[in-house]
């Protein structure tokens, strides 16, 4: 079978559909917040040798990295219907929180495909409520630790029973067996329409031709030995910087990020695993294609990533790896596009190339939160914060949004305040923090929290000293910031809070683009 341009087309979005309905059941069924209403997921389909068939528009970080999920699932041959379980960053996954549901599609009695949703969990147990402490020097010290299993009521409930918040979990956990299973739905309604065999064969046209529209796009950008280093600020344990390499090469269609001379695995979580850095790789070379090039198994396969093992970012069980996943990913991918800049390639300017993880537990207040009352359990609450996009030849950056390997949202004042003894006491824009130039990077944000009651906090963040960069001769943005009570914390840091204290954190501005001041118009967004 080989598809016409309009059956490309056709076939595409029906894939896509799928996926997005999958992600819609998860996010209206979580209760969760981070879930719900950030929408910290992500959702794809995959066919039965485990290439991605079609994704939802979620987050990079996780999508780039499930076909090393759904790899480990098959390892262990899977029977039709199967669903399977798994965080385990050396065994298909990125890092603790992210639990992943991998489901075999049941098509008339054989595997057909799998549906994949990827969720982070506010906790899963380890060291500190929120299971992203800074500081913790082995994956043990995150979280349980669940391998590829199939998702058995045991199972559930050993996991359950390493958790704080267990019945959020247990709610979360049923809206992602929910979205699995709806995905398996959504493939055989398209097999009953369509005929397995031209469902089966319209998805390997659709890959192919995928990777053929990359390859062409990238032999239009053919480059070799293009170079930069970049650096993350500490890892958590030790406050020294750490150095990330890279060289690409762009030859006869394939893209090659070679990250030799990367520094050695660190001490702290900072490391991640081979999958991350392939995703972060994958989500630039996605940037240099043709916006209607669909994202699936093709586009991998013209991408290539190597690493020497042990190293930051290939980094060997039992290394942490909490915050390799939220933030060496970014600064992966901030080194990546750094070396294209210094190729010449029109790429933007670095963007705020961090997260600002910020995490919140403790006990929980009965009634209502804002007032205090007995205590009636555990809480935990966990979000990232929005900052400065870089600009680029044609148009200023976004100020205020989620850059480079997240693609989450915020989370309301309302819900935070009502859900968590927190109190948002002030949520903006950072006027002035996006670099100088032609065209202005975007502004980071300003945001604020007055914790109601004792709680322990962990701040996972960067560029707090080493600003977003400028191209094309425009200025860097404005470092970020992160305070208690005014004093100013390391990038990473844990800390015990007291009610009255106040966390603020100012994130980095985007990079400028162009020598000059071309202005810009003020952005509405006022503060709270």
């Amino acid at each position: 079978m080989s598809l016409d341009a309009v059956g490309l087309e056709v076939m595409g979005h029906a894939f896509a559909s799928v996926a997005e309905e999958m992600g819609l059941v998860l996010i209206h069924s979580a209760v969760s917040p981070n879930i719900r209403e950030r929408r910290d997921c992500s959702a794809a389909l995959f066919d039965a040798a485990g290439e991605m068939i079609a994704q939802a528009a979620h987050i990079p970080v996780h999508l780039g990295a499930l076909h090393e999920s759904v790899a480990a699932v098959r390892a262990l041959a899977p029977a039709p219907g199967d669903v399977f379980i798994l965080n385990d960053p050396y065994a298909g996954g990125s890092h603790l929180p992210d639990i992943t549901l991998v489901g075999a599609v049941d098509v008339d009695g054989a595997v057909g495909g799998y549906g994949v949703v990827r969720a982070h969990h506010s906790d899963v147990g380890g060291m500190q409520a929120g299971s992203m402490p800074a500081g913790a020097r082995e994956l043990f010290a995150e979280g349980v630790i669940v391998p590829p299993l199939r998702l058995t009521p045991d199972v559930e409930r050993f996991l359950l029973a390493n958790v704080r918040t267990p019945e959020a979990r247990r709610a979360d956990l049923a809206a992602q067996r929910a979205a699995v299973e709806r995905g398996a739905d959504g493939l055989r309604a398209l097999a009953v329409r369509h005929g397995w065999a031209a469902l089966r064969e319209g998805a390997h046209d659709l890959q192919a031709y995928a990777e053929r529209r990359a390859r062409e796009a990238l032999v239009g950008l053919e480059a070799t030995g293009l170079t930069a280093t970049d650096w993350l600020e500490g890892d958590g344990v030790d406050d020294t910087d750490l150095a990330i390499r890279v060289r690409v090469d762009i030859r006869d269609g394939v893209f090659h990020a070679d990250f030799t001379g990367t520094a050695p695995a660190a001490r702290g979580n900072v490391n991640c695993p081979l999958a991350v850095a392939r995703s972060a790789v994958l989500f630039v070379v996605r940037t240099l294609l043709p916006a209607d090039v669909p994202t699936n198994g093709g586009v991998t396969r013209v991408v290539r990533v190597s690493a020497p093992a042990g190293c930051l970012v290939h980094a060997r069980f039992p290394s942490a790896v909490a915050a390799g996943n939220v933030e060496t990913s970014q600064r992966i991918a901030d080194t990546v596009f750094l070396a294209l800049a210094n190729g010449g390639l029109p790429v933007p300017a670095q963007g705020q190339g961090t997260m600002n993880n910020v995490t919140f537990g403790g006990q929980l207040a009965a009634g209502n939160v804002q007032r205090g009352g007995g205590v009636v359990g555990g809480w935990t609450y966990y979000e990232t914060i929005g900052g400065g996009q870089g600009a680029s030849s044609g148009a200023h950056g976004p100020s205020g949004v989620h850059v480079g390997m997240s693609n989450t949202r915020n989370t309301p004042v309302e819900v935070l305040e009502m859900e968590y003894p927190l109190r948002v006491k002030a949520y903006g824009l950072r006027r002035g923090s996006g670099g100088a130039g032609r065209r202005s990077g975007g502004d980071g944000v300003i945001r604020e929290f007055e914790a109601l009651a004792p709680m322990d906090a962990s701040i996972l963040a960067e560029r707090r000293r080493h600003a977003p960069t400028g191209s094309g001769g425009g200025g860097a943005g404005t470092p970020g910031r992160t305070l208690v009570n005014g004093a100013p914390l390391p990038p990473k840091a844990s800390t015990r809070l007291a009610a009255g204290d106040v966390v603020r954190v100012e994130t980095p501005g985007g990079g400028g683009w162009g020598a000059g001041a071309g202005g810009r118009q003020p952005e509405p967004g006022g503060g709270r």
